[in-house]
């Protein structure tokens, strides 16, 4: 393929192409992109979870000393005007604004400034700037709506892909306008269908042989007619039909209407447009707890990961050049902070990365964007491995005969009543520490017995089942009683302070069934885990390793099952004593910062007391759920004498 060449710029290439030429960024006749924003919940929705998504992460500036360290940069240029753009405008502000007009416009335009020696950056909206001469490479100079020129390096113009040329993006509602169009049509057809048609509830028939009524007759009729069905004062009443009337149903059909179906078809065209995932914009028709869970690592992954590096690179080649010091310094978006899991999973993972002899502390801290520590390049092996010859530091658990001992309750002036002193989450961290413990014990007398099979190791939980169900029922029903009593002492304190009706003796025993409940679970999940983990291992292989890594798991698992069995005995008590006070309502509440979607939906609801929520469940751990509307449950109830 030639190149045309003239004054030392390139103007065209190949046939097509106009030289000295910029199509205007804004395609959207006869809808205006704005307009289509300010009137369409749909794009609106999308757009909006895509821009505070992106806006809440933080972005952080970095050095790079060497292959392995870096160094977090507070104080240089770029990490002051991207924390303050402009004077009094935030971050969070400014992202937002940036991706918005991305996934808007597919165009953003900041012109930069210079105020007090300092750079900063204008974000001007899309429709108020544009590209203007030059090729199909790069514009000449970049015009405002009031005329202003401004050159091509005093202007970030980021933006997506076009066929045409290298100078804008085509938005993706150029792709779906037709559906939003129809969409917002097909919504004023509805609206004219309810507002004419849905207030015909029925018609009165008179026989063709009626006599004829006069019009004082038809008058008296009328008035009669309209106090049972306008306010008229006798609505619930009966009336009566006269001269063979018969009275003909003429209702409105809202099915034909398909109002929600068609509104949750754009919006998932909408979210698909962005690759969002339809759960997580509020469409829920095949969510599920599991699905949830990994669909919120696809949004920072797949959704959003293309969005922050495109912007990371882009802040190095359009605004990192303009200011000093600039040698081996980049951003990021602070998205580990979303990725990671848990407290206890990431103390769990960073426990073994340094303490195990495969990471040094240095490079699991430059990981976590932290600076070195002296002596942190050594590996640290454990002097139990190297000296003990034991295959894991774990295998110097406690004695199996050492139970764990959990606090007793404190009980009250009144005789059979306790009261329970310890707040609640150190109460759960007790709860967490005992039956781990009690778990790891179980474990290491399986281990002790040397299995070498999958049968070996199902004929040894048979052969202890009950002693060993027996040990762990002693820890987990203390335990949920206790919290059975936390719960229980919340609602009588403020409804129902002399006690009247309720008694522990009556809620003991749920809590005991229900705690022999959760023994079984956790008992069958580490028959499982433990079998499971040694079935593949070859004839010659570790059996040993493999129990090892089933241990950790088992052991893994007490957490989830303390976390599941505390939130359910803290309900029930608070139920118990609920309807024990004579108390009519109940209220869910979510407490985690980032719930289940079917929890979030019915954050705040109220239900009468017998009733179930629309999750099915009676309150937040109800055993009669399945594990994905209780496992690791932290919800509470909230109650009201009247609705």
């Amino acid at each position: 393929m030639a190149f045309v060449v003239s004054s030392g710029e390139l103007a065209t290439t190949g046939a097509g192409v106009l030289p000295a030429y910029a199509p205007m960024t804004l395609r959207a006749a006869p809808w205006e992109y704005e307009m289509i924003w300010r009137t369409q919940p749909q794009v609106r929705t999308v757009i909006g979870f895509i821009a505070r998504n992106i806006a809440q992460l933080g972005v952080h500036v970095f050095r790079r000393t060497s292959d392995t360290d870096r160094e977090r940069l507070t104080d240089h240029p770029l990490a002051q005007v991207l924390a303050e753009p402009l004077p009094r405008m935030t971050q969070y502000r400014f992202i937002e604004r940036m991706v918005s007009d991305r996934a808007l416009y597919d165009n953003y335009y900041g012109i930069k400034l210079k105020l007090n020696g300092r750079l900063r950056i204008l974000s001007v909206p899309p429709t108020l700037i544009r590209p203007y001469g030059g090729n199909w490479i790069a514009p000449e100079y970049f015009e405002t709506a009031g005329g202003r020129q401004f050159g091509v390096d005093e202007v970030i113009h980021i933006h997506g892909y076009s066929p045409n040329d290298l100078t804008y993006g085509e938005s993706p509602i150029e792709a779906i306008r037709d559906l939003i169009l129809e969409s917002a049509e097909a919504s004023k057809a509805r609206a004219q269908m309810w507002k004419g048609g849905s207030r015909i509830t029925g018609v009165l028939v008179r026989p063709a042989d009626a006599p004829d009524w006069g019009p004082k007759d038809k008058a008296r009729f009328r008035e009669m007619w309209r106090s049972f069905s306008q306010g008229g004062g006798a609505e619930g009443g009966t009336p009566i039909l006269e001269d063979g009337m018969d009275y003909k149903a003429v209702g409105f059909n809202p099915e034909q209407a398909q109002y929600i179906e068609a509104r949750k078809l754009t919006r998932e065209e909408v979210a698909a447009m962005w690759y969002i995932p339809p759960p997580l914009i509020g469409i829920l028709d095949h969510a599920t707890y599991s699905n949830i869970k990994e669909q919120h690592a696809h949004l920072y992954q797949d959704t959003l990961g293309p969005w922050t590096v495109d912007l990371q690179q882009e802040f190095a080649v359009q605004i990192l050049p303009d200011l000093p010091d600039n040698k081996d310094v980049y951003c990021e978006f602070n998205v580990e902070a979303k990725m990671r899991g848990d407290f206890e999973s990431q103390a769990a993972a960073a426990s073994t990365a340094t303490g195990g002899p495969w990471m040094t502390r240095n490079e699991i801290r430059a990981r976590n964007n932290l600076p070195r520590v002296d002596g942190g390049d050594e590996l640290i092996v454990p002097l139990n491995v190297t000296q003990g010859g034991l295959a894991s530091p774990r295998d110097t658990a406690p004695k199996a005969d050492a139970l764990p001992e959990a606090r007793a309750r404190q009980v009250s002036a009144k005789a059979g009543q306790a009261s329970q002193t310890t707040p609640d989450d150190e109460l759960r961290e007790e709860f967490v520490t005992a039956l781990k413990n009690l778990t790891e014990d179980e474990f290491a007398r399986l281990a002790a017995s040397e299995p070498s099979d999958a049968a070996a190791i199902r004929a040894w939980w048979e052969s202890d089942r009950g002693v060993r169900q027996a040990r762990f029922l002693k820890v987990i029903a203390d335990y949920m009683t206790r919290f059975g009593t936390v719960g229980a002492r919340r609602v009588l304190e403020e409804f129902n302070p002399d006690e009247d009706g309720w008694s522990a003796d009556v809620m003991e025993p749920w809590l005991l069934a229900a705690a022999l409940h959760h023994v079984e679970l956790h008992d069958a999940a580490g028959e499982e885990t433990t079998a499971t983990a040694v079935q593949d291992v070859p004839e010659d292989g570790d059996i040993a390793a493999a129990l090892v890594v089933a241990g950790g798991v088992w052991a893994a698992a007490a957490l989830t099952r303390s976390q599941t069995a505390a939130t359910e005995a803290l309900s029930f008590g608070g139920h118990d004593a609920a309807e024990a006070s004579g108390l009519g309502f109940k209220i869910w509440h979510t407490t985690s910062t980032d719930p289940r979607s079917q929890h979030l939906a019915i954050n705040g609801a109220k239900v009468s007391l017998d009733a179930t929520f629309a999750n099915g469940l009676r309150w937040p751990g109800d055993s009669t759920g399945d594990a994905d509307e209780t496992a690791n449950c932290r919800c509470t109830l909230d109650y009201a004498k009247e609705d």
